[in-house]
């Protein structure tokens, strides 16, 4: 029986453990990206391991949520990331230069390599034939350290692609067909492998739309073979050296085969507040709207903003609908002013915004109150774009560039013309002056100072976990809660690299009283505890929605699911992450409950069984911990921090 590309590439780096679907595995990690969100976190915890140097093939630190620099916050957070990377051997990519997700992909992305990101979207990368995993600040702090990356051998999906795209469907309504039918917690412990003779007109700029969006599903990542397209694409950065041809053997095995025909495909839509909410664009016609945002880090290459140029050229942005740009590198950014499509867009009414992140994760931008905002990005949460009220839609370039000519949803099949066509070229500017490389010299890099302005913090450390724990439930909260329920971003961005400031953001776009009600509980010597649903921590990799929480006494997570990612970063600060045996028990727990886990530390170290007593209530359930014994001595220890020191690495 042949092997799939995505075991063939973790074989090639595993460690340690065994290949088994389940069972924890180690993997050697080539390359390491960050950004400063979660970047100058990351950096801090690096330096504290006392690492002369970065041990990855290649790290990069990019600077692309916090570009604004509203206060001196942020621009001290960049100074701080542009030192470490000079010291420690990182290369770093200047405020502007664009989204670490496309800059990455055009640099940096090799086939056949491993990339660990701290972001949940590090899986574009899988375009051209990587493994691509989005993980915390931490784990990717460890990993330039030389260390190996922990994960539970995903099952290995193949999505079988065949057929070709009809007009105007695009690559953006691949992966929201698979989130209708999957829905976000489909890919949970798991990664998609994209084959089949549907890839022959998938150029890398729309798998690597599918591989970002991968992350809404919950995977662990998604990856595509490295065949033609990927070495067109690579010669056409420059890059044609870095080819290396991958694919799955001939009756290549899966654990599941999904059959997608994409000749059945129609323009799709996201609607509030799921990426997993997916009807047709033809049922929602019609729908009023006030703001159309193109570009991020899913639709910001240089295919989908022409696409959206063609569209409008000639044309005018409907005077009821406020227009962005969000170009995904500097280098999009040129192809774009080059071809004339920079004037179209600018000349319909649309505003050119910086090469950043900027509206997809509420850095501006926000839709009025009580409006709709259509969107070619990844996520739709609810209040994630600033304005709480909003209703926000997911579609593609396409039907976004469509939607702003008519004022409301379009079917761009009803605009009664042919649908553009982009003609890629076949060399791509490849300006370095965007990305600053480190120090080579080792000895003149270790006399290097790293510059740490007033708002940057030292990362809290927790503390070993007990015998027994006394707490009492903080906040419960429904399914699907996301990283940005609990640690919003926005405004509060800048606050990242300062823990003491940001805990006053804690849950507070659900219960605006978390924060002072989580600090009596510690104050008063006990432990602060979560009671959450189904896939509770989805979304973005911020270890902040972990590390935050950790600060303000949390100690244990009792939920009916948890998000991978999520789970992970809870471990990695010694939180307790703790499943229902029966689902049903989660409704004998409400806010305010005393709770006593009664043995913890012995029954971890004894089997997967967790006793806890509902002491309010008189009710004792039994809890599932699914720890490796790895990660049960990380949450004895009080988190991966002090694990690390004590193990002497």
């Amino acid at each position: 029986m042949g092997e799939n590309l995505a075991r063939k590439i973790l074989r090639a780096h595993l460690v340690s453990g065994e290949m088994k679907v389940g069972e924890e595995i180690g993997i050697r990690i080539d390359q390491t990206l960050t950004q400063d969100a979660t970047g100058t976190m990351a950096w801090l915890q690096f330096e504290s391991m006392s690492v002369p140097r970065v041990r990855t093939e290649v790290s990069v630190s990019y600077v692309d949520h916090n570009t604004v620099q509203m206060g001196f916050e942020n621009p001290d957070d960049h100074r701080y990331l542009q030192s470490a990377a000079r010291k420690y051997g990182a290369f770093f990519s200047r405020p502007g230069n664009g989204i670490c997700h496309q800059v990455h992909l055009e640099r940096f992305a090799r086939p056949g390599r491993t990339l660990l990101g701290s972001d949940s979207h590090t899986p574009t990368c899988g375009a051209v034939g990587m493994i691509a995993i989005g993980a915390g600040g931490l784990d990717v702090a460890v990993a330039m350290g030389g260390g190996p990356f922990y994960l539970k051998m995903p099952a290995i999906v193949g999505v079988r692609l065949a057929g070709d795209l009809p007009p105007w469907v695009s690559a953006k309504d691949v992966i929201l067909e698979l989130l209708r039918r999957l829905t976000v917690k489909g890919g949970v412990g798991k990664i998609f492998e994209y084959f089949g003779p549907g890839l022959r007109r998938l150029d890398v700029f729309g798998r690597a739309t599918i591989a970002n969006m991968g992350a809404e599903l919950g995977a662990t990542t998604s990856v595509f073979p490295s065949d033609g397209a990927v070495r067109k694409f690579l010669r056409s950065q420059g890059r044609e050296n870095d080819f290396v041809p991958m694919e799955a053997d001939d009756g290549a095995v899966y654990d599941e085969i999904i059959e997608l025909d994409l000749s059945k495909l129609e323009p799709l839509a996201a609607c509030p507040h799921s990426p997993d909410n997916v009807r047709p664009v033809l049922e929602i016609a019609g729908t009023p709207i006030s703001q159309v945002c193109i570009g991020s880090c899913v639709n910001g290459s240089y295919r989908d903003l022409m696409t959206a140029a063609l569209i409008l050229k000639g044309e005018a942005v409907h005077p009821d609908v406020s227009m962005t740009v969000s170009p995904g590198s500097r280098q999009a950014l040129a192809m774009l002013a080059a071809s004339g499509g920079l004037d179209a867009l600018a000349s319909a009414g649309a505003r050119i915004l910086e090469c950043a992140c900027g509206p997809c994760i509420g850095m501006g931008q926000a839709p009025a109150s009580g409006s709709a905002s259509l969107r070619s990005f990844n996520r739709n949460f609810e209040g994630r774009s600033g304005t709480a009220d909003a209703a926000v839609y997911l579609a593609s370039a396409e039907v976004c560039a469509a939607s702003a000519l008519r004022g409301a949803v379009t079917d761009p099949r009803s605009l009664g013309k042919e649908p553009p066509r982009v003609r890629i070229p076949k060399r791509f500017p490849a300006d370095g002056s965007g990305i600053i490389p480190p120090e080579s010299d080792p000895a003149k890099a270790a006399a290097l100072p790293t510059v740490l302005g007033p708002n940057i913090k030292p990362a809290p450390k927790g503390t070993p976990l007990p015998d027994s724990v006394r707490g009492r439930v903080a906040i419960k909260v429904g399914d699907n809660i996301t990283t940005d329920h609990i640690m919003p971003a926005g405004e509060w961005l800048k606050y990242r690299s300062n823990v003491p400031k940001y805990s006053d953001a804690v849950f507070v776009k659900v219960d605006p009283e978390f924060p002072a009600r989580a600090r009596r509980i510690r104050d008063a010597g006990d432990a602060v505890a979560i009671v959450g649903g189904s896939n509770y921590g989805q979304g973005s990799s911020r270890e902040h929605a972990a590390m935050v929480p950790m600060f303000l006494g949390l100690r244990c997570v009792l939920a009916v699911s948890f998000a991978r990612i999520h789970r992970d970063n809870l471990v990695n600060f010694g939180v307790l992450p703790l499943t229902f045996a029966d689902p049903a028990d989660a409704a004998a727990f409400e806010g305010g409950d005393e709770i006593l886990l009664p043995e913890v530390r012995r029954e971890l170290l004894s089997g997967d069984s967790v006793t806890v007593v509902n002491s309010t209530k008189g009710r004792k359930v039994a809890c599932r911990h699914g720890l490796t014994a790895r990660q049960v001595e990380i949450v004895l220890a009080g988190g991966l921090l002090a694990w690390t020191a004590a193990r002497g690495c």
